[in-house]
């Protein structure tokens, strides 16, 4: 049976992709390296070193993590390759299947898409939870709404990628919105996408909260880092920090209210501060606390060794003018256009329901930090 040349050309562009992946990847040479680690888990004396072991069990999950993906795609594409040449080799009437291998097609463009933005998330804690931070710039009530219409936005993508969201800490804004809050994303890769986000978003609208309906421009800063692990070394003195115990706000039942169990630390000598007010118990919001804290830490710690600091909004100074990394215009017309990529689309309702991974994506795929301009417009 005749089977239409675009198929045709779509498995052809999704065999080119993933072959190319599976080279960049070096599938099979990570397959060789777990069949080295799981021989080495076999061994009567793997456990005698529990450290040790634990390190070997960690890079094998690791690199299977990385292997799996492509071996699943792999034997899609084959199974597609092969209803592809039943077709060919069938009589009239196989109008049914040839629907199927079109549908599978279109499917395995778009998982082939997916695999490459996943190649480029390589970095040591790309794979970690992220600890995202969203805050209001100046401008009152209407950098407050602002500020929660991007912590919803989070939120609502987080969702859609079946992630878990964790709040830790939320502080009300005056009259509307929230002045800052700061959340967990849990789930593989979630600092690894998220970290596209860092910098000032900025928003022009009609504002709601102004009688003549005059048009406002709004900032807020967005700040992601990675929830670093246990056994990476970072020092935190007790009198280097400043605790402060306060009661809990907003919603949280009758004792989240009347105790002081929400816990604010500050680290002296970098002037870090991290508030946590999660849990009913001051001694877990500690700890979640100096969690956060040692992760904003060990960000800086990177960021000096890198000597990039001016890449990230915090060192440059107001979230304001000048340090936007994508705007959102509601009014005159509708447009949210990435200043870093050019990536832009003019579906707003979309992308503030959380439809934000064209914008990640070209992030990712523009080399991070090293982005130019690329103009990509996102078709609505």
């Amino acid at each position: 049976m005749y089977i239409p040349p675009e198929i045709r050309a779509a498995l052809d562009e999704v065999e080119r992709r993933s072959g190319h992946l599976w080279k960049f990847l070096d599938v099979p040479g990570k397959q060789a390296q777990i069949a080295r680690f799981e021989a080495q888990m076999a061994e009567a004396n793997f456990w005698d070193s529990q450290k040790a072991a634990q390190k070997v069990i960690s890079e094998c999950n690791l690199l299977k993590n990385i292997v799996a993906p492509q071996s699943a795609f792999r034997r899609q594409l084959e199974d597609a390759k092969t209803l592809a040449e039943l077709i060919a080799e069938s009589p009239e009437g196989a109008e049914a299947e040839l629907e199927e291998l079109r549908r599978l097609a279109d499917e395995l463009l778009v998982a082939v898409a997916d695999l490459e933005i996943s190649s480029f998330l390589s970095g040591a804690h790309d794979r970690s939870s992220a600890i995202v931070t969203v805050k209001a710039g100046a401008g009152g009530t209407e950098s407050n709404d602002w500020a929660d219409m991007l912590f919803r936005m989070y939120t609502r993508w987080a969702e859609r990628r079946g992630f878990k969201v964790e709040v830790e800490d939320v502080a009300e804004g005056e009259g509307a919105g929230i002045s800052q809050a700061t959340f967990r994303i849990e789930g593989t890769n979630a600092y690894g996408y998220a970290k596209a986000e860092r910098g000032v978003h900025r928003l022009v609208r009609i504002s709601p909260f102004d009688a003549n309906a005059r048009r406002h421009t709004s900032f807020a800063s967005v700040d992601v880092v990675a929830e670093i692990d246990d056994d990476i070394d970072v020092e935190v003195a007790e009198s280097d920090l400043r605790v402060d115990v306060y009661r809990s706000s907003g919603k949280g039942g009758q004792h989240v209210n009347k105790t002081e169990s929400a816990v604010r630390l500050t680290h002296l000598p970098t002037g870090i501060v991290v508030a946590c007010q999660r849990e009913r118990s001051q001694v877990k919001n500690r700890a979640l606390a100096m969690k956060i804290l040692r992760a904003r830490i060990y960000e800086k710690m990177i960021d000096d060794k890198r000597a990039e600091m001016e890449r990230y909004y915090g060192e440059k100074g107001d979230i304001g003018w000048g340090n936007q990394i994508r705007s959102y215009v509601f009014q005159p017309y509708q447009m949210v256009k990435d200043l870093r990529t050019g990536v832009e689309t003019g579906n707003i309702q979309a992308v503030m329901d959380g439809d934000i991974d064209a914008f990640i994506n070209g992030w990712l795929r523009a080399g991070g930090p090293r982005t130019r301009n690329k103009d990509i417009k996102i078709e609505d």
